[in-house]
C-alpha cells in the first residue's frame, strides 16, 4: 500500500491555484472518468495551534467539480507536470473569484476533495498549501 500523504504546495493570498495529481485506484490502475460518479471538495484554513484543526473557508465547502474537467481518462504530460515523466490525471483550478480561498499570507490551507466511484470506496485527493 502507498503512503498517504497531502500535495504540498503554495500559494499567493488571495490567489488561485491550479491542483494536479495522479490518482489511482485499489487496484494500482489510474482512475479515469467512468470510475467516478461525483467529486467535491472542502478548503480548510489550518489552526496554527492544532495542524489537525481548520476551519471552513466560505464558499469552499462541499462543492461540487464536474468529473468531465476534473479527470482525465489518460495521464497529461504537459508543461504543469514537473513531478515525473508519467503525467497527471487529476486537474483542478480553484475559483476564487465570488469567494477568496487563501485570505490570510504565512498560514496552512487543506484542500480535500473526495471522488466518489462508481463501485468501491471513497478516494480522497488531500493538498496542504502555504499561503504567501
Amino acid at each position: 500500500m502507498a503512503d498517504a500523504k497531502d500535495i504540498q504546495g503554495t500559494v499567493f493570498r488571495d490567489g488561485s491555484a491550479t491542483l494536479l495529481a495522479r490518482v489511482v485506484g485499489a487496484d494500482a490502475a489510474a482512475i479515469v472518468q467512468a470510475d467516478i460518479s461525483t467529486i467535491t471538495y472542502t478548503v480548510y484554513l489550518l489552526d496554527q495551534a492544532d495542524p489537525d484543526s481548520g476551519t471552513l473557508v466560505t464558499g469552499h465547502s462541499a462543492v461540487a467539480c464536474a468529473v468531465a474537467d476534473t479527470i482525465f481518462d489518460t495521464l497529461q504530460d504537459d508543461d504543469l507536470w514537473t513531478d515525473d515523466a508519467l503525467g497527471y490525471n487529476f486537474r483542478h483550478v480553484l475559483a476564487v473569484a465570488a469567494n477568496p480561498a487563501f485570505a490570510t499570507a504565512g498560514r496552512n490551507y487543506r484542500i480535500v476533495f473526495t471522488l466518489t466511484p462508481v463501485a468501491g470506496e471513497v478516494i480522497l485527493v488531500r493538498f496542504r498549501l502555504f499561503c504567501i
